[in-house]
């Protein structure tokens, strides 16, 4: 072991030993990896090593398909056999509503490239586990890529091949402190002090005391799991081949082959913490007993769906921790504030997702951004609200016990909140308000007839439907006032502030007294943010973005700060609400001496009543609209201000449910969906707002997509002929046949009265008037390309 390296991997289980691996590959021969104990000690060695390539998470379902491509590919480099076993893989729906949801999900893993799937009805799922009871069964997903591998000898096997390209690893060295210098990092071992650019945590168990180490505390926490494998069954005995993994939804339950016994895995909903602060340091190749009262209706169920297992004996019980983030996906990348400190933990399924995490973080590390969008497993998707052990207690037992319940796209659930409210949420609550979440805040969706009123869960239109149709007509005709708390705000000041800007941002900024939509992109020329710039005309700016990507945000900020440059985010300081509608301007004028002479997209400090607020006139709706920016403790009285300027116009409140349907109708596109940092200006749209005759970060990139031959998808508006149900996102896209793309997004358009969908679609595809159909919960659709912004095109309403 040497004194130095240019990054030290801690923890040697199949995140480690695949973060190892990739680094090696990628050109860095410079790294090793420690492990305390020995390779595959803690989680990977008891994990029951179940791949699948399905996840209704697009950019996840890639990150799975990627490591199941690797498997076989690390087993050759190595020569360490890692007992790949491709079974085929079986999902069961044992309700209509599940059937429903399960022919839905099937169109949405179609629409992300997971082609080699297809339903089947019960006599076929039978035939292809003859020792499966389908009593209750209505239907199944079938999946070719799915089977289970050796957990021991994958993690060998990476580790085995990254030694091969140059890495190093050294078991029994465990890791007692980290001290950061200026040059990285020193860790020091109970063999001795080595020192490092970079220090990369895949410590599993004891992710949480690596962190704590570095000053950080990273939201995850272990909680136990089981799985029992049985004696031999002669029934499986008798087969020429392996039945395949088995997901039983209903039963909670999942199922494969171990030589001719059957290993059962629960997901308890009656889960259990174990060492949330991190397991002990002489922890790792132990077992818990097991506890079978605490599985005893998930081990009937089980029983039931494989009755041989009422006459087989239970060889061996496990019943072992793993670690799980709030929900559920990995934390992996840079820690803001702390330099060369890289996460890769929380990979609760480390076999299926493992090399995908050591990819994309290799590829982070060495060439600063990853090929595909992480946001879904980007530490920086946390802010400092998720470090409290309650909140990590509540959401990481939640996601643990819906681990296989089915959820809905307007389900709103209880863990972790509320948490933040905006200081009006007391007296938006007793109008009716009924609210959603956004990283810690609670943010109005909108705003029921009374207390009685209880939304039902579906995947078609709500009962929730008439009431967002009601505010979208208040918009439209009238003025509604909107609860803003929820959009992002960063204050950059300095005197280096503007040509700091004039770099980060691909758009020509605003002059004094102006607001600007302003792209923003990363190295390779793709989105890094959809923001709006605001000019205070006093040397200080604004910038207004998706508040959920605070933190993600404000690393990107951190890590291309200069001297004489301050960025504050205001997210705990600054709320407001926004008007929206024709008669916006008669109701802010009545609170503002001499009225309001906005140009459109124009912003300025001005006193509304009795209060000093920053007001910007635009709006996501498609109308005239006033954003009135206030302190936090100004919420309560700029509320009741506005509702009693507005009563004479007949101001109601909306949520962000009639935003959504009132935004589709002008073709504005959302982060998340028409915007990631997957996606590059040209595909979006975004490229109008560029200056192309400045230099900025992204630029090489934006010009040669600009200069070449365009991208090859586009979005655009569709039209959809849909009743009762609209879709929401990933439903696949199909001309003649053939799948030419997926929604990025969709709903309905209560003004225009037609079923709206935003898609990424080939170009050849992106032609108005093209016919397209759509499947919306798994039924095919007719749907036809409509030119941007179905709802005044002309932008009269918000400009007038």
């Amino acid at each position: 072991m040497k004194s130095h390296y240019r990054a030290v991997v801690i923890g040697g289980g199949v995140v480690g030993s695949s973060v190892l691996y990739h680094l090696a590959k990628f050109g860095w021969k410079d790294v090793c990896m420690l492990e305390r104990s020995v390779l595959t000690a803690g989680s990977s060695w008891h994990a029951a090593g179940g791949i699948h390539a399905l996840n209704a998470d697009p950019n996840m379902a890639a990150l799975q398909a990627y490591t199941i491509d690797l498997l076989s590919e690390i087993e050759a480099e190595s020569g360490q056999n890692i007992g790949l076993h491709m079974t085929g893989g079986l999902t069961l729906a044992g309700t209509p509503e599940r059937w429903e949801w399960l022919q839905s999900a099937y169109r949405t893993f179609q629409a992300i490239g997971i082609t080699d799937c297809h339903l089947m009805t019960p006599k076929e799922a039978q035939e292809a586990c003859p020792i499966m009871s389908t009593d209750g069964v209505i239907g199944a997903l079938w999946a070719d890529r799915e089977g289970y591998v050796d957990t021991t000898g994958t993690v060998h096997a990476y580790a085995t091949a990254a030694k091969m390209r140059g890495a190093e690893y050294y078991e029994h060295t465990k890791v007692e402190e980290l001290i950061q210098t200026k040059d990285g990092w020193k860790v020091v071992t109970d063999k001795g002090v080595i020192t490092c650019e970079h220090v990369v945590n895949a410590g599993g168990l004891w992710a949480k005391q690596l962190g704590r180490m570095a000053g950080i505390e990273l939201p995850v926490s272990p909680l136990k799991h089981h799985y029992l494998i049985s004696d031999t069954i002669p029934e499986l005995a008798a087969l020429d081949f392996e039945v395949p993994m088995t997901v039983d939804l209903e039963g909670f339950t999942y199922m494969r082959q171990d030589q001719k016994g059957l290993l059962l895995g629960i997901y308890e909903v009656d889960h259990e913490h174990w060492a949330m602060d991190g397991a002990p340091w002489d922890y790792g190749m132990e077992l818990f007993q097991e506890q079978t009262d605490r599985i005893e209706n998930e081990l009937i169920l089980g029983f039931e769906r494989y009755p041989a297992l009422q006459t087989t004996g239970v060889k061996t019980w496990v019943n072992g921790a793993f670690t799980f983030s709030p929900d559920g996906n990995p934390l992996v990348g840079p820690v803001n504030g702390v330099n060369g400190y890289w996460c890769a933990c929380a990979v609760m399924a480390g076999f299926l997702q493992g090399g995908g995490v050591g990819k994309s973080l290799a590829e982070w590390m060495i060439h600063g951004e990853t090929e595909a969008d992480t946001y879904s497993m980007d530490v920086a998707r946390y802010g400092t609200f998720a470090e409290n052990r309650e909140y990590i207690r509540q959401t990481t037992g939640q996601f643990y016990s819906r681990r296989f319940v089915m959820s809905y796209p307007n389900e709103q659930l209880p863990a972790g909140r509320p948490l933040k409210r905006a200081s009006a949420y007391e007296g938006m609550t007793a109008a009716g308000c009924r609210w959603g979440q956004s990283w810690d805040l609670e943010v109005p969706l909108y705003f029921a007839p009374s207390e009685e009123f209880v939304e039902n869960l579906t995947l078609k239109r709500s009962n929730a439907h008439d009431i967002v149709a009601e505010e979208c007509r208040v918009v439209r005709e009238g003025v509604a006032l909107l609860d803003i708390t929820g959009f992002s705000r960063f204050e950059v000041s300095g005197p280096e502030a503007e040509p700091w800007l004039n770099t980060l941002m691909a758009c020509r900024l605003p002059k004094p007294g102006r607001a600007k939509l302003a792209p923003m992109l990363a190295e390779s020329g793709r989105l890094m943010g959809d923001l709006t710039m605001f000019n205070w005309g006093d040397g200080t700016w604004w910038i207004m973005g998706s508040y959920y990507l605070r933190a993600w945000h404000m690393r990107w900020f951190n890590d291309h700060l200069i001297n004489g440059v301050n960025v504050r985010d205001l997210g705990e300081e600054i709320c407001g609400f926004a008007l929206a509608g024709p008669k916006s301007k008669d109701v802010i004028d009545k609170l503002v001496h001499g009225g309001v002479d906005l140009p459109f997209m124009g912003c300025a400090r001005m006193d509304v009543g009795l209060l000093q607020t920053n007001v910007a006139r635009m709006s996501v709706t498609g109308e005239r609209g006033y954003e009135i920016n206030c302190r936090y403790g100004d919420h309560i009285s700029l509320r009741h201000m506005l509702l009693e300027a507005g009563a004479e116009a007949g101001i109601k409140e909306v949520g962000f449910n009639a935003l959504l349907s009132t935004r589709l109708e002008k073709s504005f596109g959302i982060w998340s969906a028409e915007f990631t940092q997957g996606y590059t200006p040209a595909q979006t749209g975004m490229d109008r707002w560029i200056d192309w005759e400045k230099d900025f970060i992204g630029k090489a990139g934006a010009v040669a997509e600009r200069d070449g031959n365009g991208p090859d998808q586009r979005i655009v508006t569709l039209e959809i002929d849909s009743e009762g149900a609209d879709p929401i996102g990933y439903e696949p896209v199909w001309q003649n046949g053939e799948m030419v793309g997926f929604v990025t997004s969709g709903g309905y358009g209560h003004t225009v009265q037609k079923s709206l969908a935003m898609a990424m679609v080939s170009a050849d595809a992106a032609s108005e008037g093209t016919a397209l159909t759509v499947h919306v919960v798994g039924v095919e659709r007719g749907a036809k390309v409509i030119p941007a912004s179905p709802y005044d095109p002309a932008g009269k309403a918000m400009r007038g």
